[in-house]
């Protein structure tokens, strides 16, 4: 678990724009994963009712690690346009 450091100031706009845009890059890599089959396991150690209900847990916190270490780049470009936007709205 990663603690992060003590600040005094509370995150910028745009920091709070790329923490959403991650977000949204983890939600979809979840949804991604959940069809991909990688969590379907086989032998006497898989399956019951443990593993498919903590399994989301699993997958969820997997797509926020690999959003958050770059992912497929839609983060990036999500929070592009979410600047973008709020660029022509001013």
């Amino acid at each position: 678990m990663e603690i992060p450091p003590v600040t005094t100031q509370p995150p910028s706009h745009r920091d709070q724009l790329m923490s959403r845009a991650e977000e949204l890059e983890a939600t979809f890599l979840s949804e991604m994963l959940s069809h991909s089959g990688l969590d379907e396991t086989e032998g006497s150690f898989g399956g019951g009712a443990g593993e498919e209900q903590f399994s989301s847990f699993l997958r969820q916190e997997q797509a926020r690690l690999i959003a958050r270490d770059g992912g497929l780049g839609l983060a990036e470009l999500i929070f592009k346009s979410m600047v973008k936007a709020e660029d022509h709205a001013a």
